[in-house]
């Protein structure tokens, strides 16, 4: 029987009591009334400890819940702590990247310029040397062309 039970039962023998007239008094059998008080006296113990079991009960649900929830949170900041982390590694890698690909090309274009001079310094030594026997070749010739024994000069 429930706590509830019992005071309902007080309350109907309340209301189905014999009243006194012109008194707004009712008579009661003490020893009924007593007997329900006992009842209740032995029920609020086993009641107040199931109220503090489901209190402590749904305390630790909390509790776990609040946990739960931190737990999440943190793992979400890490997440992000990690992703931003990524971001700046990529961002220092292509930063990085582009650094060798401009000093690649700042190298190949040297090397071309270098390249490009020592060709035109061999080419022009060349021609240098060409001119110059050339202009041998003609004097050989003009020698050929002028009758024998005169010298030109």
């Amino acid at each position: 029987m429930e706590i509830y039970e019992v005071l309902e039962e007080l309350e109907e023998m309340v209301e189905s009591g014999a009243r006194i007239p012109m008194t707004g008094k009712i008579l009661l059998d003490g020893d009924l009334i007593l007997e329900c008080l006992d009842r209740v006296r032995t029920m609020i113990p086993e009641e107040i400890r199931q109220a503090r079991w489901v209190t402590r009960e749904r305390e630790r649900m909390l509790k776990e819940a609040q946990e739960e929830a931190e737990r999440l949170i943190n793992e979400a900041k890490r997440h992000i702590d990690l992703l931003a982390a990524e971001s700046e590694v990529t961002k220092q890698a292509q930063a990085r990247a582009q650094e060798i690909v401009n000093k690649a090309q700042q190298v190949a274009q040297e090397l071309k310029s270098g390249a490009t001079s020592y060709a035109d310094e061999v080419l022009s030594r060349l021609e240098a040397n060409l001119e110059k026997s050339l202009q041998t070749v003609r004097e050989g010739r003009q020698e050929l062309r002028q009758p024998s024994g005169k010298k030109a000069g």
